[in-house]
């Protein structure tokens, strides 16, 4: 049953993608382009995300989820460099792809090697992310 409810929110999460144009690298590089010919309307997909998760998480407190297992801890407060160079990663993938990791791979489905490409370079990351931050750890902060 868990994979079924699985199957049909990433169905809906994927349409929503894109409905919203985040599958269209040109909407999502243009999103990121101030001063050129910026298209503000990807603010409003981020809204329909955020307003609604930031009033969800207020009900979580005393609650589980309905087919098992506990809702995610909320993210810790504090900014590190581990938060601050993840960040700067992930925004410069994101730009120079017009692709972030959800539209990638609902971009799949309609083919092209761009994606494919971004899809294994995403893969390449997350492989390489453990030891390079066991060795970040490991430097100490310089002051």
């Amino acid at each position: 049953m868990r994979s079924l409810y699985a199957f049909l929110v990433g169905g809906l999460f994927g349409a929503g993608l894109l409905l919203s144009g985040m599958t269209d690298t040109r909407k999502v590089q243009g999103w990121l382009d101030l001063f050129g010919d910026w298209d503000p309307t990807l603010a409003f997909v981020m809204g329909g995300a955020i307003i609604p998760m930031a009033i969800a998480w207020r009900f979580v407190p005393g609650r589980a989820p309905l087919l098992g297992g506990a809702f995610p801890a909320p993210p810790a407060p504090e900014v590190g460099r581990k938060l601050v160079l993840g960040s700067v990663l992930f925004g410069a993938g994101w730009g120079l792809a017009g692709l972030c990791p959800g539209p990638a791979v609902a971009s799949l489905g309609f083919g092209g090697w761009g994606g494919l490409i971004f899809l294994a370079a995403m893969l390449a990351g997350m492989i390489a992310a453990p030891s390079v931050r066991n060795r970040l750890d490991a430097e100490p902060l310089a002051s």
